[in-house]
């Protein structure tokens, strides 16, 4: 008789919501082919790490969950398997890591996400293959919406991911090198896939990419704005985040489309990088300061509430005091919604690695510090400046206190929340309209609103 138990898989997803999305792929195809799903490691008999490797920090989160996957592993060493996909498979290209691991019985980098649940069969079939990697060094997978996908996120919001790899080579990224080049997807294909995850109950769908302003670039079949376009005609209750723009590839029409599409959250994460231009033009970001503060004055121009996000990097090869006063005072004029900033470390093998103008660490991160000192200054104003308002805030959570919930503001995970109480019927997803009553420098307190007419 056939064996009515399936093999039972746990997954780990490291990294950005891009990866993630690669990990409901995964997860999907393994579902389709019979295996079995646990949130408890106890009970699986496969455990999947798909891992990040685009920074140090990364890498070392990956490794500590390799460690944690070989821990578990121990336990049963006959009948347990360990496998590691993603981002870390591309980078290793040496294998340094590979052999660091002897216990991890299959390692597949990006292009075999659909065969998964095969390689782990086989590996499974004749043991004596354990340890073996599949991995192409240029990847150029890209899934559709006919692919397996499970959703890991909250019910009622998903990433939609509209293209993947990146032409823009920036001199201290490995993204391409780790991920390809730019592979835009079909915009039909994007809406059938925006479409089946509406149908099951999502409310907020977030466009990713490496830069979503490129989509379209490479394939000559539409742009980011046509695409936005495609999605407000979708008959249904949603609204469309964008996250990862590109000041460089920012044009009028996606602006324009941006602000004609009722269904667009009024939100751009703009990710800057620095503002001096020899700095920009070093980091090869392919813009100048005066294009990007005629771009931001664009968007303000024509989304007079638009919540902008950005990110900078301090320390960058280069970066001297005059440099950096000048992105300290430019973050004071432009006053952004949302704000993080990176300190600057060398990835190897990208050109800013072999800059030799180097800033010591040390004072990177007091830059970095600094910088979020005075964003945290600038964010206690915006705050304060909202009490006694009114905002529509998407659920995310309710416990016994008090409901968490997002403004149009902000992006999940990343950015601020809101504390609501009392929470009384309320629950996540719902979308509620709430009066803040008070805050801090990151989050906001709120009150829900009474329906006109309620006597309660």
């Amino acid at each position: 008789m056939p064996d009515t138990n399936p093999l039972m898989i746990f997954m780990v997803s490291l990294g950005c919501p891009k990866n993630l999305v690669d990990s409901e792929v995964m997860t999907g195809q393994l579902l389709v082919k019979g295996f079995g799903l646990t949130m408890d490691q106890n009970e699986a008999d496969i455990y999947v790490i798909n891992t990040c490797a685009f920074i140090e920090s990364a890498r070392q989160d990956a490794f500590e969950a390799i460690e944690e996957g070989v821990s578990w592993k121990e336990y049963d060493p006959e009948n347990r398997m360990l496998v590691v996909t993603g981002c870390l498979i591309q980078w290793d290209k040496d294998e340094r890591v590979k052999h660091e691991f002897p216990e991890v019985d299959l390692w597949t980098g990006l292009d075999f996400i659909p065969q998964l649940p095969e390689k782990i069969a086989e590996i499974k079939k004749s043991p004596k293959f354990s340890g073996i990697s599949f991995r192409n060094n240029e990847p150029c997978y890209l899934y559709n919406d006919e692919t397996p996908r499970f959703q890991w996120t909250l019910p009622h919001l998903a990433y939609l991911k509209i293209g993947e790899g990146c032409n823009n080579r920036c001199s201290y990224c490995s993204i391409p090198d780790i991920r390809g080049t730019l592979r835009s997807r079909e915009i039909p294909s994007l809406r059938k896939e925006a479409e089946n995850l509406i149908k099951g109950g999502v409310k907020e769908l977030i466009l990713i990419a490496q830069d979503i302003t490129a989509f379209g670039h490479d394939s000559g079949n539409g742009t980011l704005a046509d695409l936005l376009r495609e999605l407000q005609s979708i008959d249904a209750d949603f609204q469309i985040r964008l996250l990862y723009a590109h000041p460089a590839h920012l044009t009028d029409e996606i602006i324009e489309a941006m602000a004609q599409c009722s269904k667009v959250i009024h939100y751009l994460d703009l990710p800057l990088q620095h503002i001096a231009d020899p700095l920009l033009t070093a980091m090869r970001r392919h813009v100048t300061r005066s294009q990007i503060e005629e771009t931001l004055g664009k968007l303000k121009n024509r989304i007079p509430d638009i919540a902008i996000r950005t990110t900078f990097i301090t320390g960058f090869p280069g970066e001297t005091e005059a440099h950096f006063n000048e992105l300290k005072e430019f973050v004071k004029k432009w006053e952004f919604n949302r704000l993080g900033v990176f300190s600057y470390s060398p990835e190897a093998k990208t050109p800013a690695a072999q800059f030799e103008t180097a800033v010591s660490p040390e004072t990177a991160v007091a830059r970095a510090e600094e910088i979020m000192k005075i964003q945290g200054k600038i964010s206690l104003k915006q705050n304060q400046q909202l009490v006694g308002k009114e905002f529509s805030v998407i659920i995310d959570q309710v416990n016994k206190k008090h409901a968490v919930g997002r403004t149009y503001m902000d992006a999940p995970e990343i950015d601020n929340i809101v504390q609501i109480s009392p929470a009384r019927k309320i629950a996540p997803g719902d979308i509620v309209e709430v009066r803040i009553c008070g805050c801090s420098k990151y989050e906001l307190f709120a009150e829900p609103i009474k329906p006109k007419g309620s006597k309660k």
